[in-house]
Order: C-alpha cells, then sequence, then structure tokens
C-alpha cells in the first residue's frame, strides 16, 4: 500500500486554526491545461488561539509566485501545501499558480466534463484549486472574477459583472472553501422566480446543456416546492438574489450544496416522462430539497471539522425525508427509508466498515461519506425528535439557528441547543454519535390478572475499535390490539435507557397482541419470539403502517430462510396473507407494491449469518425465486385483473398518487411474468408510453431469460440518451443469472459507449454486479476478480469512486472458506497495487480488517 498519505487524522487534535481571513479575491484566467488562478487573502492573527504557524493546503498546483503586502517571499512548498514566515499581524498574501483542468481526472477541485469546467471541492478539493486553508473552520466572503471566452461563467453570489471576456461574482455570506464553485462552458438556463415569505423575489436559473432544457421543468417544480416548505416549516428563507442549479455528466456523488450555485449529477436534475422513471422523479425531488436545505444547515451554519459531517448531513437527510413525506405519503416514504437504511447502514454497522455516526479518525475523509453519517445520523436526529417531542424540536432548532448563524459548529453545540431549549440531559444520549454498531434489542413478554409487561434488553455486538459497549438511550414506540384487532392502546413511546428495562401495561381485559417500534422509532435489530400467525394477524389488522409492512415482511423472511435451509415449500398462510394485501383497495397501492417485494438476496444472506448459517448465494436466489413463482401461482386468477385495474388514464404524472398504481401494475406484472411466460410484459414493453413500464417491462422479461430482442431495441431507441443508457447497462447486470452475471458485465465493460472515466456509467455495471448478490458472489469468484481488476484500473484516475465501490466486498466474512479464500486473494491484490491512492488503501485495508 502507498506510505506516504497513510497519515490518520484524529478528532481529538483539533486545532484551532492559527488565522483567519477577512476577504479573498479570486481571478481565474481558464484555459483547458494551463489555467491560472490568482488569489488575494487578507489574514489576521486568530485571537483564540497563539500558534502563528502559517500553512496553506495544495495539491497538484505550480507555484508562480507569491508576496506578502507585495513583497516577494518564496515558501517552502511541502507534499500537503506550503509554509512561509509572515508578520505576527493581519498582512496581505497574493499567490499565483498554474493548473491543468484537463487532466485532473479525480472530478475534485477544477475539472473538465466535456468542454464544460467544472469544480467540486467539498471535502477538500479546493486545495487543487489554488493554495488556502482548505478546512471547513475558515470562512469568509469570496469575490470572483472569471477571464474566459466561455459563453457562460458562473460562481457564488450575485453577478456584479458580465462581459465579453469577463465575469464577476460577489458572494455576501462567510464560507469555508469546500462551498466554492466554479462553472464556464456552453450551457443555457431554464428561468423562473421565486419570492419569498418577505416579499423578495429570488431569480431561480437551472443550466444544462442545449437539447435538455425540455427536461428541468420537475426539478424546477421541486426547487419552488422546497424552497416555500423550508419557510413554512422551518421558518429559513432563502438569502440571495438568485439561486442557481448546474446540471454536470461527470460527477463524483448526487450533487453539492455549493452556496448560490449548487452543482448537480445530471441523473438528478434531468426528466422526462419518456427518459425518466417514477423513482427518478422521487429521487430529484428528494436531492433537490437536500441540496437546497444545505442553505441553512451546511451553508450558514457549517461544520468545525469533517468529524461534524453527520451534523450537516445528518440534518439535512432528516429534513428532506420530512419534506418527501410531506409531498408524498409519510408511510411509504419511512419504509423505502428503512428499507435503504437496512441495506446500506446495517450492512456498514455489522461489517468492518463500522465506524460512529461522528468518527474519532479517518486516513481519508472521502471515505466517510457513508450510510452511518447520512442515514443513521438522520436517525438519531428522528429519535432526538421523539424523545423532546415536536414543540420541544422546534424550540431547539430556532434557537439552533439563532444562536449559530455564520458558525462552523460541532455536535456539542448542536445537542446544547436542545438541552438548554427542552431542559432535558443529553448526556447519555450523545452515545448515538459515538458508538458505532446496531443495538440488537429482544423482547419477552408476561400476562396475567389484567397486567401485560413488556422486558427489553439491548445488546450492541463489537465493532472495530471499539469491543465494549453501553446502552443506548431508545426510544421504543409500542401499540396494543386485542385479540379482535381493535386498538387498545394507541402509540405509546417508552423510553429505554438501561440494558434491561420493563414496561407495564394495566387495566387489560385480554392478553394484547403487541405492536413493537412503530415508525421503526429506534434504529435497531428487533427480535421476539413469535409465531406465524401472530405477524399475519399484525399485517392484517395493525394500524401502525410500517408495522404492518414489517410484519409481511418478517413473515417472508423467515419462510426464505425455512426455504433455504429446510427446503420446504412455501406456505399457504403467506401466500394467503400477502394475496389479500394485493387486493386490498384502502391500502395505499404503494404500500401494497412494497408489501409485494421479497426481501432481498443480501438481506436473506444477512439473516442467515446472524442466525449462525454461513449463507450460499446461489441457494437464497433459488429459493427467492421459487417464493416469487408461488406467489404469482397463488394469486394468478387475480393478477391480470390487477395489472389491467393499475393503468393509470390520461397523460402521464410523476405525482405520488399516479406513481404508486404504476408501482403496483410493475409488481403485479412481474409476478405474472413467471407464470405467462413474458406474454404480459412484451405487451406492455410495446405499448409504454413512460420510462416506468417500460423498463418495468424490460425487467420482468430478462428476470425470466427473455427479452433479447426488447434489449436490442430499446438500446436503438435510446442509444443518444446517456442517461437512459445507463439504465440499460444495469438492467442487464442486475437482472443477469447468477451463473452469467459476471460474463455479461465482462462483456458490457467492452461495450463501445461504456466510457469507464464517468462514475455514473462505471456504477451502471460494476457497482450494479455488486448488488446481484449471487452474480456477484458466483462460486467461480469471476465477480470477484472482475472488480478487482476495474477498481485497480480506475483508482489512479479516480481514487473516490473507486474506493466507494471497493465496498462491494465488504461482507466477505460471512460466507463460505472457498469464497472467503477468493475474495480476501483479491482484495490482498488490490491492496498490493503499487501506488494504490489513500483513498482506496484506507478502505481496503479496513474490510481485510488483519
Amino acid at each position: 500500500m502507498k506510505d506516504a498519505s497513510s497519515q490518520t487524522i484524529h478528532l481529538s487534535d483539533y486545532r484551532p486554526p492559527a488565522w483567519l481571513i477577512d476577504e479573498v479575491t479570486l481571478t481565474f484566467r481558464l484555459h483547458p491545461s494551463e489555467t491560472r488562478v490568482h488569489s488575494r487573502i487578507r489574514f489576521r492573527p486568530n485571537p483564540a488561539t497563539t500558534d502563528r504557524e502559517f500553512f496553506l493546503h495544495g495539491q497538484d498546483l505550480t507555484l508562480i509566485y507569491a508576496t506578502i503586502d507585495g513583497q516577494p517571499v518564496t515558501p517552502e512548498l511541502t507534499a500537503a501545501g506550503l509554509v512561509a514566515t509572515v508578520p505576527d499581524a493581519p498582512f496581505t498574501w497574493e499567490a499565483e499558480v498554474q493548473i491543468d483542468p484537463a487532466a485532473n481526472t479525480s472530478l475534485n477541485g477544477l475539472y473538465m466534463s466535456n468542454g464544460l469546467y467544472c469544480t467540486q471541492c467539498e471535502a477538500e478539493g479546493f486545495r487543487k484549486i489554488t493554495y488556502y486553508p482548505d478546512r471547513p473552520d475558515v470562512m469568509t466572503r469570496f469575490r470572483v472574477i472569471i477571464e474566459s471566452d466561455a459563453p457562460v461563467r458562473l460562481s457564488n453570489g450575485n453577478p456584479v459583472r458580465n462581459d465579453a471576456s469577463c465575469a464577476e461574482w460577489h458572494d455576501p455570506w462567510p464560507k469555508p472553501a469546500y462551498l466554492f464553485a466554479l462553472v464556464a462552458g456552453a450551457l443555457v438556463s431554464v428561468d423562473d422566480s421565486f419570492t419569498t415569505a418577505s416579499g423578495r423575489k429570488v431569480s431561480l436559473q437551472i443550466w444544462v446543456r442545449a437539447g435538455d432544457e425540455g427536461k428541468c421543468g420537475y426539478a424546477m417544480d421541486a426547487l419552488k416546492r422546497s424552497m416555500k416548505w423550508d419557510e413554512e416549516v422551518y421558518g429559513r428563507e432563502y438569502d440571495l438574489d438568485l439561486f442557481m442549479i448546474v446540471a454536470v455528466d461527470d460527477f463524483n456523488m448526487g450533487a453539492m450544496e455549493n452556496k448560490g450555485l449548487n452543482i448537480f449529477n445530471s441523473k438528478y436534475v434531468l426528466a422526462s416522462p419518456e427518459t425518466a422513471t417514477d423513482r427518478d422523479f422521487e429521487l430529484i425531488e428528494g436531492i433537490i430539497a437536500h441540496e437546497y436545505f444545505h442553505n441553512w444547515t451546511g451553508n450558514r451554519i457549517t461544520c468545525r471539522d469533517w468529524f461534524q459531517l453527520c451534523l450537516k448531513e445528518g440534518l439535512t437527510v432528516f429534513r428532506d425525508q420530512q419534506f418527501s413525506g410531506d409531498m408524498r405519503s409519510h408511510a411509504v416514504n419511512r419504509i423505502e427509508n428503512v428499507l435503504q437504511l437496512r441495506a446500506r447502514q446495517f450492512r456498514e454497522d455489522n461489517g468492518p466498515l463500522a465506524h460512529p455516526v461522528r468518527p474519532e479518525s479517518y486516513i481519508e475523509i472521502n471515505n466517510f461519506y457513508t450510510a452511518t453519517v447520512y442515514e443513521k445520523g438522520a436517525e438519531v436526529i428522528g429519535m432526538l425528535k421523539s424523545l423532546v417531542g415536536d414543540d420541544g424540536y422546534a424550540r431547539a432548532l430556532d434557537l439552533y439557528f439563532d444562536r449559530h448563524d455564520g458558525d462552523a459548529a460541532t455536535i456539542e453545540d448542536w445537542l446544547k441547543v436542545f438541552e438548554d431549549a427542552t431542559d432535558r440531559d443529553l448526556t447519555q444520549f450523545r452515545g448515538w454519535y459515538s458508538q458505532a454498531g446496531t443495538p440488537r434489542l429482544s423482547v419477552s413478554e408476561d400476562y396475567g390478572n389484567g397486567s401485560y409487561t413488556l422486558t427489553f434488553r439491548q445488546e450492541t455486538p463489537p465493532t472495530p475499535g471499539q469491543p465494549d459497549k453501553k446502552p443506548q438511550v431508545l426510544p421504543i414506540a409500542v401499540g396494543l390490539l386485542n385479540p379482535n384487532g381493535d386498538e387498545i392502546q394507541p402509540t405509546t413511546v417508552l423510553e429505554m435507557t438501561e440494558t434491561e428495562q420493563s414496561f407495564t401495561f394495566e387495566n387489560l381485559s385480554a392478553k394484547p397482541v403487541p405492536s413493537i417500534l412503530r415508525g421503526f422509532s429506534a434504529p435497531v435489530i428487533l427480535t421476539r419470539e413469535t409465531s406465524a400467525g401472530e405477524r399475519a394477524f399484525l399485517l392484517a389488522h395493525d394500524t401502525d403502517p410500517f408495522n404492518k409492512w414489517e410484519a409481511g415482511r418478517a413473515l417472508a423472511k423467515d419462510v426464505l430462510t425455512r426455504m433455504v435451509t429446510d427446503h420446504g415449500a412455501p406456505p399457504p398462510l403467506l401466500l394467503d396473507a400477502l394475496h389479500r394485501v394485493a387486493l386490498d383497495d384502502t391500502l395505499d397501492p404503494a404500500f401494497r407494491a412494497l408489501a409485494l417485494h421479497l426481501p432481498s438476496e443480501d438481506d436473506i444472506a444477512q439473516a442467515l449469518f446472524d442466525g449462525g448459517v454461513t449463507p450460499d448465494p446461489t441457494a437464497i436466489h433459488t429459493a427467492r425465486n421459487a417464493l416469487r413463482t408461488a406467489i404469482g401461482e397463488h394469486m394468478a386468477g387475480d393478477l391480470k385483473a390487477l395489472h389491467a385495474d393499475m393503468a393509470v388514464p390520461g397523460p402521464y404524472s410523476p405525482d405520488a398518487s399516479a406513481a404508486g398504481r404504476r408501482a403496483l401494475r410493475n409488481t403485479a406484472l412481474a409476478l405474472l411474468t413467471r407464470i405467462d411466460g413474458g406474454a404480459a410484459a412484451a405487451a406492455q414493453y410495446a405499448q409504454a408510453d413512460n420510462m416506468t413500464e417500460q423498463l418495468g417491462a424490460l425487467a420482468s422479461l430478462l428476470d425470466i431469460g427473455k427479452g433479447a430482442n426488447e434489449t436490442a431495441q430499446f438500446y436503438r431507441q435510446w442509444r443518444a440518451d446517456r442517461l437512459v443508457i445507463d439504465k440499460w447497462f444495469a438492467l442487464q447486470v442486475s437482472q443477469a443469472a447468477p451463473e452469467s452475471a459476471a460474463a455479461i458485465a465482462g462483456a458490457l465493460t467492452g461495450h463501445k459507449d461504456f466510457d469507464w472515466k464517468n462514475p455514473n456509467r462505471f456504477r451502471s455495471v460494476l457497482g450494479v454486479l455488486t448488488t446481484n448478490t449471487a452474480g456477484f458472489h458466483t462460486p467461480s469468484g469471476a465477480g470477484y476478480s472482475l472488480l478487482a481488476d476495474w477498481l485497480i484500473k480506475l483508482d489512479p484516475l479516480n481514487p473516490q469512486t473507486a474506493a466507494r465501490l471497493s465496498a462491494g466486498f465488504e461482507t466477505w466474512r460471512r460466507y463460505d472458506p472457498d469464497r472467503q479464500a477468493l475474495l480476501r486473494a483479491q482484495l490482498t491484490r488490490i491492496a498490493a497495487t503499487p501506488n494504490l491512492s489513500r483513498d482506496t488503501s484506507e478502505m481496503v485495508a479496513r474490510i481485510l480488517g488483519d
């Protein structure tokens, strides 16, 4: 592994910056390979520290000259930046550097994307633009001058000049360097406006490549709804005259909240009924909201250091989840969020990559933009809100914005406002930020003489670096049902603080059926001895939508694990229960679709592993397909009618109601395809007038080994649309049979449209391969070697994407010795690669855990 950059950074080592900045002016003379960046920075000593070392970060920069108060200086250049002798008083630093955007394939700093100049500075990309104290607790106002003949030249803040050769931008709000943005090139804008609650008109612009203007309508609508929602729910009004979004094809992440100039992966902006699925529209809505909400929770109040990343990301994820629930369905949105949490974060928390919501150390911060920081961080805030109540949460947030506007804050600052606003001691609750792992919550019950007692016990397994665990504060939402299905105890939040704790309900006429962890009130793994009959009862009668769904999910998981281990047939109890849900018109079609989706193969593998059984991916795939076929056969008499009934009349709309109907329609089609040989799917494909139904039909055909003609036709129809072709690549890998998945993925990497330097395209093949559990874990190890080959190839160009996809290997220890040997061999081969990046080195070392 590469040694030079493997230094570990610790939270405990934080020191305030020696120098603060009053103002910075940046002048860019753009050129694809020889961009010059002139910086003029007014420094002053930080009175909070006596340290006066002058160090500026810098990477891949050619220093042309530097001056202090107009006098030339020759700083000492290091691998990480530069140091210089400076006055012990305010001074002005000027420097000019040369950089090569065209050669910057990392997509961090200033780079080129199909002729477009673009930046990505979070977390540490600004140091690839110029020498600067590239840390989030150094905040100042930016003045940016862009000298270029590009037709469009954008930066943060408000425009103050724009002529043929120069554009100038001023951002009146202090910000850290990671929020800096610049875009220049041939773009066109879609314009609109929003009037704030105080009556101020804000111009809105979405900048795209010519020809994509017609795909921006939904993104603009989502932006305006986000602005209105943030005013109404959080009292946060936008603070500039202009808000811009730019869609970029080459982007490592989903989007970036740069102040006033959000830069987006184009897949989260561009949408039309013909080219985007309902899920695409939903993601666009949520990600637009997320980045806009960062204007206050991330920009106006940022994080003191990168260990506090969960402060801005966890809070903003929680806010965008609230927004999505208000825009669509809170019940369905909650189920989708928990599915993602369990698939990504629980897997992370239960393996070698486990870390606290606020990590204690890192080597490469890019490796900690994780599900734990984002999704579990949001769950922690949801629990906090449950514990203090809606009013307490509102008071605390108002105090947070009032007290810390303009600050680089910490988790301690965040929790202190809750303590001050609610007069509550949160000492123990802090454990959610410092302790890794998913708590296991077991429950037993006792009933007698009208008294019903639930006894809970919590235990968190050891995680890397944290062998001993303390009990967490758990809000456990509980309801009770009578044996006839009536609810006799509405949802009550029980607060658990001990390793073991009991709660008693009195004056009951009969032993109740408990509904535990309603709304998934805490991110735990709940275990309770219960019968299949009780799960079916809760699926039929529970008034809590999440637990109603959870009951069916748990019943299906129990059946699947038994089918794998005992090779039994699916019981009628499950088939009847799912059949009733599918036909229940009183339920939201989106809910019904989710209820019919079986646990994933990876989910079953983890359940078996947790139960002490070594999972066999091939056996799991076989059992899951057998259950899907059995459900289809059991519902055979109703599937055609259900599929037809869920057709949405009239023009396409991405609204939640129509999307829910299409979700159930495609779910019914997938089951129908398993019994009709693909006739209905072929017909839907031929007649589809929207991408949701076209792609759903193609997926159903590929799932049964058919659809070759449709796959070829799909490519011919959409080969000019880069985002749709990403779907074409991904679908062939995700739906491939286990024995052929690696070969199909390998063949697709040789396709003329496989641009492996584009993160979206790379993920559409290699990333998706890791989600085809049985295909990736085929006994030959072909999937492992294919992924390793490509990660080694990608790492020198784009270490961030390579490192993130190396997480596909993280579950290697749960499989049989032969697979483990194959997986270890590939991990060891990656680790031994000469000049492997810091990003990938750290990830592979953590996964190996040696």
